[in-house]
């Protein structure tokens, strides 16, 4: 047992996360999960942990993820080249059987395992199930890297009704039976938005939305549509963060109620983001949120 902190230390730290508990006990929250916290083994058991207490505490947490740098490394390891065209990788048939190997396969799989391992109850599923993902080419350059055209939920639905935590690999498929990568950025927008979810939490490698994006001191913690639209035109948004934003946006445009960037490095920051009163990135809101 930890003994930094008293019993009435502990006791006191819950009585001041009930207000929260309350606001998000049988709703559905959204996480998408990547980057720097995937495949840190350390972050990845904390992610595992606070997403099994939130949903220990009536959380409806629903678990979307990505895989790029272990698609990578797979392609190296079968010494096949990735080649990307304006950050978003070249897809071939080859690269997309290995995309759906690593994500719905490793990737997923290892993640139900964690949460597992944890106390909790999950079921990993692709895009492919149940056509949750309906897709079409995104750009015939880019090969087998698709756009989303349709998000079919009820799989979803199903397990959080049965009273599991989704665990979304982001491969997606069309009617001819053709396999496409999507974005897992994209995909947790739709997908929170076809949830009517109450947040979505999009963990990243940075603190969050920056006013200049060389100095970690210029956060910006809560920013409205309009304003980030603002910023997207300005310029004061580029980079990586570009899309970033855009998905945040599209996911208020489809009805999800609240959507955070958030440093996944941070040990715990969902807890931080949920449970507190201090959060933890930036959060994007409607303009009349």
């Amino acid at each position: 047992m930890d003994n930094r902190f008293s019993n009435a230390q502990r006791a006191e730290v819950l009585t001041q996360a009930l207000p929260y508990i309350q606001r998000y006990n049988g709703k559905i929250v959204v996480v998408k999960y990547g980057g720097n916290a995937m495949v840190n083994e350390n972050l990845k058991e904390q992610v595992m942990e606070d997403v099994v207490l939130l949903w220990l505490i009536g959380v409806k947490v629903v678990l979307v993820h990505g895989g790029g740098p272990e698609i990578s490394e797979m392609m190296n390891k079968l010494g096949k080249q990735s080649e990307f065209i304006n950050g978003l990788r070249v897809t071939d048939k080859e690269t997309v059987e290995i995309a759906q190997m690593v994500l719905s396969g490793k990737i997923n799989k290892s993640l139900v395992n964690f949460l597992e391992k944890e106390g909790g109850k999950a079921m990993g599923i692709s895009g492919v199930d149940g056509k949750l993902i309906e897709a079409s080419i995104k750009n015939p350059e880019l090969g087998f890297v698709g756009k989303i055209d349709n998000v079919n939920i009820n799989p979803v639905l199903d397990l959080l009704e049965k009273g599991y935590i989704p665990v979304v690999s982001t491969i997606g498929c069309d009617n001819d039976g053709n396999i496409y990568n999507i974005n897992a950025d994209t995909a947790a927008a739709r997908i929170a938005g076809a949830l009517g979810a109450e947040r979505l939490i999009m963990m990243t490698d940075i603190v969050g939305l920056l006013k200049d994006k060389d100095d970690p001191k210029t956060l910006i913690p809560t920013i409205k549509v309009s304003e980030a639209k603002s910023l997207l035109e300005d310029g004061t948004i580029s980079g990586g963060m570009i899309p970033k934003i855009k998905c945040c946006i599209d996911a208020i445009s489809h009805g999800v109620k609240n959507v955070t960037i958030m440093d996944g490095r941070i040990p715990h920051s969902i807890l931080m983001e949920l449970l507190t009163n201090e959060g933890a990135g930036t959060e994007v809101v409607a303009d009349n949120g």
